[in-house]
């Protein structure tokens, strides 16, 4: 195996919060790792809603920051939620800046719209549902044009290097055709995004398997939540693996969730369906398994506006020959967004020097046990820029190195027969007979093909899962309906689970 040194940050992942901490590191070299060409498999490019952030007169940080702290069920860390709403219009105005084409209203303000569980609208979008890919599109244009910047596509991640104190040095790089390269570094940025592809009900790529987390665990890294996935109740429903995403703004739009009788799911109040998440995709996941089926009707809301005011969803029902203009869409709940994964500040600190950890894969406490709508874009860039920051200010140390084993990937069907078993026993509900049900899976998996990283990552959810004997959030168990009167974390390290220390 090959070694290179690079003076500078080496960044594992090239969605938002990796190019925001790329560009953001300026002027220290950084090279960035992609495991496909920047705009492929990044959950950041699929995002559909917008960014949140308190942008219009009547509103204030403090309101975002007191809506983000009630949909978080008691978990949400309140220092680094109060980073992120402080910092929202500041992040906004820079990815403005870089060229992120934000909707405007007639005087040129940010057009801001209504999301679950948010008290108004501040949610800055992109041609109505776009806006992911517009703003990442921005930053990979401003990356490609930055002299500091080095990408290495279709490389990923497969194990990180550490010396004997356990400061991590550098990684294990992968290339096409199997080459691996040593990659020695002033810092890591693990940017590797979240664990939907664990699930065989998804909106993510599926490529998305929860690598980094799992690979930061065998490394020594604690690992904050990770039982708590938020689970979108409008998945659309027509066979695709991964499922296409009808977004929350049609509901802020007045789209409604009915049955097959066209009853409403959740009453109705004209803002019943904007509740939380996890409440939203419990009664989807209701509806479904009582066979009164769910859907989402825009007919009346949307109607004929449909291809200009959200044409990404319009395009996805048209190509699965649903128009969307006069017939209600099928919808499921799926894995969206892991709120769990590898503890870390706003600055991406992490339980390990010299490791950092900023977007999906990190948990720096401001999802809590149920994430807040775009959010998640917010938090990508704004903490991606302060983690590249203090990032490019590491300097190198010496001394001798021990490289992490490279783990072998899990075959097409163990994968699959996984991916069914996490939707199965530890989705939108859960009970300890399923729960152990999947770890028994896992084992039989571990024992056949080894201990691969999605297997890994996998038995951190569902073990923290079965150890939360409480409903919280985006984890909810049938056996365990009720939520406990004081909210702990559950905190993972290698050599244990710390199940529900103390905050």
């Amino acid at each position: 195996m090959s070694r290179i040194v690079h003076d500078g940050p080496l960044i594992i992942g090239g969605g938002l919060a990796g190019l925001s901490a790329a560009l953001s590191a300026a002027p220290k070299p950084v090279l960035v790792i992609s495991p496909a060409p920047l705009l492929e498999a990044a959950s950041s490019a699929w995002a559909q809603g917008g960014v949140a952030a308190a942008l219009s007169r009547d509103d204030a940080p403090a309101l975002h920051l007191k809506d983000t702290e009630a949909a978080g069920a008691g978990l949400v860390d309140h220092h680094a939620a109060e980073v992120l709403t402080d910092e929202g219009r500041s992040t906004v105005e820079w990815l403005a800046s870089l060229g992120a084409p934000f909707d405007r209203d007639a005087a040129g303000e940010f057009s801001v719209s209504l999301e679950a569980a948010h008290s108004m609208a501040r949610v800055a979008r992109v041609g109505g549902d776009g806006a992911g890919r517009a703003i990442l599109s921005a930053l990979v244009a401003s990356v490609r044009a930055a002299g500091h910047i080095t990408v290495w596509e279709d490389a990923r991640l497969r194990s990180l290097i550490q010396d004997e104190t356990g400061r991590v040095r550098g990684a294990v790089i992968e290339h096409p055709g199997g080459t691996l390269v040593e990659v020695l570094a002033t810092a890591v940025v693990l940017a590797t995004g979240g664990a939907g592809g664990l699930f065989g009900a998804t909106t993510t790529p599926t490529a998305l398997k929860g690598e980094g987390m799992a690979l930061a665990w065998a490394a020594g890294a604690e690992i904050l939540d990770p039982e708590f996935v938020q689970f979108h109740p409008t998945a659309i429903d027509v066979g695709l693996d991964p499922m296409p995403l009808a977004t929350e703004a049609l509901r802020g739009d007045g789209a409604r969730l009915i049955d097959r009788d066209g009853h409403f799911l959740l009453g109705e109040a004209p803002d019943a369906d904007l509740k939380a998440r996890d409440i939203v995709a419990r009664a989807v996941h209701a509806a479904r398994a009582a066979g009164r089926g769910a859907l989402l009707d825009a007919t009346k809301a949307i109607g004929a506006h449909f291809p200009t005011e959200f044409p990404a969803v319009f395009a996805a029902c048209m190509k699965a020959g649903l128009d969307p203009r006069v017939t209600p869409i099928p919808v499921a709940a799926a894995a969206h967004y892991h709120m769990g994964g590898i503890a870390a500040d706003p600055d991406g600190r992490t339980s390990l020097p010299g490791l950092f950890a900023v977007g999906e894969c990190a948990a720096t406490g401001v999802h809590g046990a149920n994430r807040l709508a775009s959010n998640s874009l917010l938090e990508a860039a704004a903490f991606g820029r302060r983690t590249g920051r203090l990032a490019a200010t590491m300097t190198a140390t010496t001394g001798p190195v021990v490289v992490g084993a490279v783990m072998d990937d899990l075959p097409a069907a163990a994968l699959l027969e996984m991916r069914v078993g996490m939707s199965a026993d530890c989705g939108v509900v859960r009970d300890g007979d399923g729960l152990r049900r999947q770890i028994a899976l896992i084992d039989r998996l571990e024992a056949a093909h080894g201990a691969a990283p999605a297997l890994v990552a996998a038995r951190l959810i569902v073990e923290a899962a079965l150890a939360r004997h409480e409903s919280r959030g985006g984890h909810y168990r049938s056996d365990y309906p009720d939520t406990a009167s004081v909210a702990r974390h559950t905190r993972l390290r290698r050599v244990g689970i710390e199940a529900m220390a103390a905050a």
